[in-house]
């Protein structure tokens, strides 16, 4: 839309206006030359709507046809036209145009409806030319003149270099056509050979000029070569009104070139932009779905029913430790040194800042990263235990299988004794003999009650463990435990019928029996020794195998007074011998009370000998193998409490480096990337450190009472130590990317990071949103609600309630800085579409380069409003969409 102010008091338009007035008897020459001039001008504009005139003076009187002219070369809309077809109709709808022509400051003399509608042709003609002048002349300006003055300036500006063009007027000036060339090739000079024209032939050089604007430059032929040759002087206001032409089509061309670079730029960084929006996406989804893959396999607790089977789960977790894990963490680290780099040149583009798809937010990834960091450490302390459980599981079946084997040795055939019925023909010594000697088998059934119930016990534990074989185990328990309920009842049913017959027995061996009584409880201590003896043992501290050492010296001190035991009982078996032998006493040769005998108690005697010096060497090999394992643990403490302490202090460091001001960016980055070289110098000890770690887990050491620090403490800790140095250097390089494209000087970055400091209160690089609002009003700004809050969307984007330094110094530079906006690149597009509200496909492609044009087409809505026409694209959504200020 026109600004039509400086237009109300210019004399020179008025002046022309009045030259009109005075010449309303026109040459008849002139009036065919202005009548097909004028009706080709109008037909240019009328076309933009879908129509035409081919009568100047017929076909403007019923106005409809004027109204939509004006609309057209105005873009307004004028008042609803009268559809009827009367005189009084056709009248009104002439006088609302020139109402609109007058509202636009142009003084209407002596032209009046009725001639217009009467078909006045001198009255039309004159109405038309008053337009042109108004609408395609009068804005017409080259320093500081106007109208007919500033076209004719431009006229001898464009045709200066070529000698034979002389342009003083709008009349004989043209005849020879060369004036018309002239202006096309001085344009476009590959349209036209200059070099071939001659100024005596004006029929080939006005002919040349006619054909080629209307077929290149898209002007319509308003002139007739003949007319203008023929004519003494051609018709003025013909001449000027094509000539506008010329300048109106040419005088855009230095804009459009303009606005097509402007777009070129955005669009190119738009362009690279969205590259990097992709790359980050395709990062972070191949690292979420590293994980989402991984913690399933971390959350996995499903035992292994062998040791074996969990040294090899070990394994693989120690694989995924050193070789998987390592590059997925410099994945992270360099996916959030690429969000800050993107982020950063947003915000000196001017763009929006880039908000990830739902859940690849970098703290999505941290939360992702931690739940791995917690399924991780879950599942390493699940192995061990694991693995314990098993080393556990392992001991007690063994320790049951031996006392069940021991259990069932001597059962064997006891249920087959008890039922004997020898009492019935035995005489009465053999009765008295057959109750000694079931009363000594209940003192060895009571004194073998401990290790039954040692055997359900063992049992119940291997089931609460979840041992993996409990079925059969459950069933080996429940054969003892039935076969012990029936010993007992089959036991006290012998006794009650001994009972019964041992009135009609008087004569008992005392001497059986007291070998008998003494035998069992020696044999059982025996059977009890070789048991302890045979115990597999472990231990996990060298006071623990010092503890199985005392107590298996106190053991060793009892065998002397064993000795005698048996000894006494062997005398007990040599009485009885030489009594039988002194007295002839028929026994059958064997004693009755009991199955033991002496070459038993000396062979179980000998065994328990021989087992004592074997427990004392698999006591000594153990404590050697105790003391290795204390060496491991202080050789890694010793490591560990070096390593941690220097991890937090090069932590506290490298904070202090990104808060203090010393020297310039470029110092303070030299002097962090000299930090980062001598943090991965160090490396070597953290991987001496892990070697050490992995001989303490090989040799199953769970604690270490020498130091606080655990080998997952320093990986954490060493991660999160290249973690903030990578971050730290970031963000001073980007601090340089900010100085250098906004041109703030070292003095100014210093005065925001002392600003910033001084708000900075808890000094963590980060203020909070009260303390920003605080160091905000202390450099001057006067800040209501809803400043305040506009000010926030631009510093913390992703509403943290947070302002890091990076994103103050932005806000501190932005201020100033001579970057596009979403205004710029519109008018840039409007200049392209020729001053239209949508843009065409072909005038992308033509003022673009292709790949540019492409991207533009693809993205850009097609356009909606009423003065659309097929294949209308939308470019005012589209460049605020750009800027982040409108749904594309």
């Amino acid at each position: 839309m026109y600004n039509m102010d400086h237009y109300n008091d210019d004399e020179d338009y008025m002046q022309q206006q009045d030259d009109w007035d005075r010449d309303l008897l026109l040459d008849p020459a002139w009036e065919k030359q202005q009548r097909k001039t004028f009706t080709a001008w109008c037909n240019s504009h009328l076309r933009k709507a879908g129509t035409q005139i081919e009568n100047i003076e017929e076909d403007f009187r019923d106005g409809l046809k004027l109204m939509l002219l004006l609309e057209v070369i105005s873009g307004e809309r004028l008042a609803k036209p009268e559809r009827g077809k009367m005189r009084v109709h056709k009248i009104s709808n002439v006088n609302k145009a020139l109402d609109f022509i007058a509202s636009k400051g142009v003084k209407l003399v002596s032209i009046g409806a009725e001639e217009i509608v009467d078909g006045n042709a001198k009255m039309t003609l004159g109405m038309i030319w008053t337009i042109i002048l108004r609408f395609a002349i009068q804005d017409i300006s080259v320093e500081e003149t106007s109208a007919k003055e500033g076209l004719l300036l431009w006229c001898q500006r464009k045709t200066a270099p070529y000698k034979n063009v002389n342009i003083q007027n709008f009349h004989i000036s043209w005849k020879d056509g060369l004036g018309f060339c002239a202006l096309i090739h001085r344009h476009r000079p590959e349209l036209i050979d200059y070099g071939k024209l001659r100024k005596d032939d004006p029929m080939t050089n006005l002919n040349t000029a006619f054909d080629v604007a209307e077929k290149y430059l898209d002007i319509p032929k308003m002139l007739d070569a003949e007319d203008i040759i023929s004519t003494l002087r051609p018709d003025e206001k013909a001449v000027m009104t094509y000539v506008s032409c010329y300048y109106h089509a040419f005088s855009g061309k230095q804009k459009a070139e303009t606005a097509a670079n402007r777009i070129c730029k955005v669009l190119a960084v738009n362009q690279e932009n969205e590259q990097l929006m992709e790359d980050y996406e395709k990062l972070a989804s191949d690292l979420l779905e590293w994980i989402r893959r991984t913690i399933p396999w971390l959350e996995n607790r499903m035992p292994e029913n062998t040791m074996q089977a969990m040294q090899q789960k070990l394994e693989d977790f120690r694989d995924y430790r050193r070789l998987h894990k390592p590059p997925k963490v410099q994945e992270k680290c360099q996916l959030e040194i690429n969000f800050n780099t993107l982020q950063t040149k947003l915000r000196l583009s001017n763009r929006p800042a880039f908000m990830p798809s739902e859940g690849k937010m970098v703290s999505d990834i941290n939360n992702a990263w931690g739940g791995l960091e917690g399924a991780e450490k879950g599942y390493e302390e699940w192995l061990l235990n694991e693995i314990r459980r098993l080393e556990r599981l392992d001991h007690l079946a063994e320790k049951f299988r031996q006392k069940a084997a021991i259990h069932e040795a001597w059962t064997d055939g006891k249920e087959d004794m008890l039922q004997k019925r020898d009492y019935e023909t035995a005489s009465l010594s053999e009765i008295k003999a057959l109750l000694k000697k079931h009363e000594a088998f209940e003192s060895d059934l009571a004194a073998h009650q401990d290790r039954v119930e040692q055997i359900a016990a063992i049992a119940q534990e291997l089931n609460e463990l979840d041992y993996y074989d409990s079925p059969s185990v459950n069933a080996r328990c429940q054969r003892i435990c039935d076969q012990w309920d029936a010993l007992g009842a089959m036991t006290q049913k012998r006794s009650e019928a001994l009972q019964r017959t041992e009135k009609l027995l008087e004569t008992i061996d005392q001497l059986y029996l007291e070998f008998a009584k003494r035998a069992a409880p020696f044999n059982n201590w025996m059977e009890g020794a070789m048991e302890d003896l045979q115990d597999t043992f472990i231990v996990h501290t060298i006071e623990e195998i010092q503890g199985l050492s005392t107590a298996h010296e106190q053991f060793k001190a009892t065998l002397p007074e064993a000795d005698k035991e048996r000894q006494a009982i062997l005398g007990i078996h040599n009485e009885i011998a030489k009594i039988v032998q002194t007295y002839h006493v028929n026994m059958a040769g064997t004693n009755p009370y009991t199955t033991i005998n002496p070459q038993e108690i000396n062979a179980k005697w000998d065994k328990v000998r021989q087992l004592v010096p074997q427990r004392d060497q698999a006591l000594i090999e153990e404590h050697a193998r105790q003391q290795n394992n204390e060496r491991l643990r202080r050789q890694f403490a010793n490591q560990a409490n070096v390593i941690g302490p220097w991890i937090q202090t090069k932590m506290e460091e490298i904070g202090r480096i990104s808060i203090e001001m010393h020297g310039t960016l470029e110092d303070q980055l030299t002097h962090l990337r000299q930090y980062e070289k001598s943090i991965i110098n160090y490396k070597p000890k953290i991987d001496q450190l892990e070697g050490d770690h992995q001989l303490i887990q090989e040799a199953l050491i769970f604690d270490n009472k020498h130091t606080n620090y655990t080998m997952e403490h320093i990986r954490v800790g060493w991660e999160q130590l290249l973690t903030t140095i990578a971050r730290t250097i970031n963000e001073i390089e980007n601090q340089i990317l900010t100085r250098d494209a906004k041109g703030i000087s070292q003095e100014q970055l210093n005065e925001f990071r002392a600003s910033f400091n001084h708000f900075d209160r808890k000094r963590t690089g980060i203020m909070d949103a009260e303390d920003f609002k605080t160091c905000l009003i202390s450099v001057g700004y006067n800040l209501g609600e809803n400043e305040f809050s506009r000010i926030m969307s631009i510093v913390d984007p992703n509403r943290m309630g947070l302002v890091t330094f990076q994103a103050f110094i932005d806000f501190m530079s932005r201020e100033t800085a001579d970057t596009d906006t979403a205004d710029q690149v519109m008018a840039s597009f409007k200049v392209l579409a020729g001053d239209k509200n949508y843009i065409l496909a072909d005038e992308l492609r033509r003022e673009l380069p292709p790949d540019q044009a492409e991207y533009c087409i693809a993205r850009m809505a097609p356009y909606t409003g009423h003065d659309g026409v097929p294949g209308a694209l939308d470019y005012m959504s589209f460049s605020t969409a750009l800027y982040g200020e409108s749904d594309l």
